[in-house]
């Protein structure tokens, strides 16, 4: 019969205030204080891995050096980020401002230590899942009747006494509770949902895990945010009521025992990228032009299209290569997609076969902006034509990305080896 081990860590890479927080073109002062701790959660299940940093993502380029750093196999190991909007710009020459090198060494540390740390922890245990109700926080930012992924799934994983020592909990709702107005270090809502569960189950160590959100937030527009100006449902009190809300909704959730069991597969996917900006210099040249009579709000977004133009000039959009990553553990599949995916996307993983018998993540292995699905080029708006420019990546992702993507998902989740894995 087989065995299983596991084991769970956090580690804090809180840095001090006065480094600029990620997320938020608007927002160009530094942090001026820490609300709350930021820290990088991993789970060890046999010799398979995942970590979760609190930052709004990671260079693929981090993710790989993370994962062969550690003492598990690399093709073992997923790495993601909660896409907290409250943490110091976490990854180098992206999302418009320059990264702290002593920042990013901290986060890169801090994911091995906690996956090492997690190993050392190994323990012989049980893993159970089940699903929670929609606690119904998400709602699509784009459409008012988009799609959403309701899922909640929940793992909970036991010590040989039956005592609880970990849960992975995962909903696909950006951690945006609070705005461009915040200089306050927070891992916003995930901070809640874990303390709820923590001070629950004393000892436990929580995880929580990002879905497929690139449309999906607590009800505001992507504009919403280009403004530093107070929103009343953007507060610490309205983070703490959602992360609560989706704590109690994942700690409510029934529990299925699992096959002791862990296995890992990966593909890389090659996407590429197109300008439809045309002729820099023309582009350059023109929001130079607005910028004169421009208002403050839409000035910050010039200057940052205006320095992207500047930047990538020269240089063709070309391609870029992602991992996707799948886990099985006791046959409930973890698939980890990068980029910042739409809730249409996880859905067409889900209705492959699987179903809310799993967990579908984005902004893993490395978050290079948003990967719309070919039926929201039409709509354009922010993340299709625009967020791309203030990332700092070349281009915008090609229509049929996502469903590439997708469809790596969906062939690692039917792996002959994996479906044996589920069913033993």
């Amino acid at each position: 019969m087989a065995v299983l081990t596991f084991g769970a860590a956090s580690i804090d890479i809180t840095p001090e205030p006065g480094l600029l927080l990620a997320g938020f073109a608007a927002r160009t002062l530094p942090s001026t204080g820490i609300h709350d701790r930021l820290s990088a959660r991993a789970l060890v299940v046999n010799d398979t891995a995942i970590v979760v940093a609190d930052v709004i993502g990671l260079h693929e380029d981090m993710a790989q050096r993370i994962r062969a750093r550690c003492l598990l196999p690399a093709a073992n190991v997923i790495v993601c980020a909660t896409h907290t909007h409250g943490a110091p710009v976490s990854m180098q020459d992206r999302l418009g401002a320059g990264a702290d090198p002593h920042f990013l060494q901290m986060l890169e540390d801090g994911c091995v230590l906690a996956i090492d740390t997690a190993l050392a922890n190994a323990q012989p245990g049980t893993m159970s899942f089940g699903n929670g109700c929609d606690p119904d926080i998400a709602r699509n930012r784009r459409h008012a009747d988009g799609p959403l992924d309701r899922s909640l799934p929940v793992l909970r994983l036991r010590d040989a006494t039956g005592a609880l020592v970990a849960m992975v909990v995962s909903y696909a709702c950006h951690p945006t509770v609070l705005g461009a107005d915040n200089l306050q270090i927070t891992a916003d809502f995930p901070h809640y949902l874990r303390q709820r569960i923590e001070t629950t189950n004393p000892g436990v160590v929580a995880i929580y895990l990002n879905g497929c959100t690139g449309d999906v937030n607590i009800g505001h527009s992507a504009q919403a945010s280009w403004t530093t100006s107070a929103n009343a449902t953007r507060t610490f009190d309205n983070a703490r009521r959602i992360g609560e809300r989706i704590a109690d909704a994942a700690l409510a959730a029934t529990e299925t025992a699992l096959p002791q069991t862990a296995h890992a597969a990966d593909r890389l996917v090659e996407l590429a990228l197109e300008r439809r900006e045309g002729d820099l210099d023309a582009a350059r040249t023109a929001w130079q032009a607005e910028f004169v009579s421009a208002d403050p709000t839409r000035k910050i977004l010039l200057e940052h299209w205006i320095a992207w133009a500047s930047r990538f000039r020269t240089t063709p959009p070309g391609t870029w290569r992602g991992r996707v990553a799948c886990l099985v553990w006791g046959g409930v599949p973890i698939l980890a997609l990068p980029g910042e995916i739409f809730a249409e996307s996880a859905l067409s993983i889900r209705d492959a076969g699987m179903g809310e018998g799993g967990f579908v993540l984005s902004y893993a292995e490395g978050t290079p902006g948003y990967i719309p699905p070919r039926s929201e080029y039409a709509s354009g708006g922010y993340e299709v034509a625009e967020a791309h420019r203030f990332i700092g990546m070349p281009g915008s992702f090609v229509p049929g990305s996502a469903e590439l993507l997708v469809e790596a998902a969906k062939t690692l989740a039917a792996m002959p080896d994996l479906q044996a894995a589920s069913q033993n």
